[in-house]
């Protein structure tokens, strides 16, 4: 181990390397429960918590001849060698790295075209309160039943929640998204003031079901990951009577080692049975009969068959065949890798047109985290849908408006239009 002392979390709890390392080894059986046997990608926190977290999919070079490792086929066409982190040495090692979080692919070495597992990520929009989270999670939970399926809650560690559901080895990425797909439009009319499976933020209430975390090259934090917010959060699993009372703030890395020594691991039997997709894709082909298509794909996916259009309302264009997509009235106030320098670049905005932000709702701020090629930035969006068109001011240059893709994208444009024509 490197620089013990390092500081990982310093401002509301003060927690070194050392202290993390020792905390996951703690609770090492819980936390290998999620990621034994999956490859893994390293989200290094090389600054501690509070610094800017980068992505890394490939195994580093210099690493003990003990780990193993895995190489995976990405959408892209790319191909990485990724870390399997097997025992408590191995965890203990990537957390070295500055590994705060943990993020597990959902499939084992052995099928890496085949996904095990089913993830459910209850992602609550601005305002929404954790009650109305906890309620959405029951209607997934009995949702899941009736389709045959358990389903192993846990908190996000943040704002959110997931329920993760082992399944068979016999379907594709496609087909355990599509399965995803159906579930989250099935809450949605159980619970349609409550939840949401629409993709684009604008178009969403309440608590979305990002039903894409289950498209291939997708990774969420799992079980027991400690999470890069003040308090040292924790992703917690929690038995099914918990989750009506539970509040995420409960657990963190100074609860979590005793709640583990008294009670154990509440997803202790979650490879005991794993389920069937077969009514859940028997649902989502009701879906298709009736009219509904595929719902949009991650940004950085070649377009899919049945895909309807991937470009958010506020920006569609209407044609003669379809109606008009209802526009949302759009800004872009600020781009940057730091958050904080963002929302304070929203708050010069609010500043300079006061009477406006006083006309937005809760909901009308967007704060997207946008994942680039290897990093994560900060864009955030003001919704004008509330402020009458006299009053709207136009479009300005954001600020900060440092968007660490523009010049990866734009390189991409020029070298497809040299290509056409060539």
């Amino acid at each position: 181990m490197t620089h013990p002392d390092k500081p990982y979390f310093s401002r509301q709890t003060r927690l070194s390397k050392l202290d993390l390392i020792r905390y996951y080894v703690s609770i090492a059986p819980g936390a290998l429960a999620g990621i034994r046997d999956r490859p893994l990608v390293l989200k290094r926190f090389v600054d501690g918590a509070e610094g800017e977290a980068f992505y890394q999919k490939r195994a580093p070079a210099r690493r003990p001849a003990w780990l193993r490792t895995v190489t995976l086929s990405f959408p892209s066409g790319r191909t990485a060698e990724e870390v399997v982190v097997d025992d408590a040495a191995g965890l203990a090692w990537i957390v070295n790295l500055g590994c705060i979080e943990l993020h597990p692919h959902p499939v084992r070495s052995s099928d890496l075209e085949h996904p095990d597992e089913l993830r459910v990520d209850l992602d609550p929009g601005p305002g929404v309160s954790w009650a109305d989270v906890r309620r959405v999670t029951l209607e997934v939970r009995f949702l899941l039943e009736e389709a045959g399926l358990r389903g192993w809650p846990k908190t996000s560690g943040s704002r959110g929640m997931h329920v993760n559901v082992r399944i068979e080895q016999r379907w594709t990425f496609g087909e355990v998204r599509r399965a995803a797909l159906a579930l989250s439009r099935a809450v949605e009319r159980r619970a349609p003031g409550l939840a949401s499976s629409k993709w684009w933020k604008e178009e969403r209430h309440g608590v979305f079901l990002d039903y894409n975390q289950n498209a291939k090259d997708r990774t969420t934090c799992s079980a027991y990951s400690v999470r890069p917010l003040p308090d040292a959060r924790v992703s917690a699993p929690l038995h099914w009577h918990e989750v009506p009372d539970c509040e995420p703030a409960d657990f963190t890395v100074l609860t979590i080692p005793k709640r583990f020594a008294e009670l154990g691991d509440p997803h202790a039997g979650i490879e005991a049975a794993p389920g069937s997709l077969e009514k859940l894709l028997d649902l989502a082909a009701q879906d298709e009969a009736a009219g509904l298509g595929d719902a949009p794909w991650p940004p950085h996916f070649r377009k899919m068959e049945g895909e309807g259009p991937r470009v958010a309302p506020s920006r569609a264009r209407s044609t003669a065949k379809k109606p008009p997509r209802t526009k949302m009235p759009l800004l872009v106030i600020a781009n940057s890798p730091n958050k904080d320098a963002a929302l304070a670049g929203l708050e010069r905005w609010k500043s300079k047109h006061a009477e406006v932000a006083r006309l937005l709702a809760v909901d009308d701020v967007l704060v997207d985290s946008m994942r680039g090629r290897s990093s994560t930035w900060t864009r955030i969006r003001v919704n004008l849908r509330h402020v009458p068109e006299a009053l709207r001011p136009p479009q300005e240059t954001p600020d900060p408006d440092d968007d660490p893709t523009r010049e990866w994208r734009n390189r991409r444009v020029s070298n497809r239009v040299s290509n056409e024509d060539a």
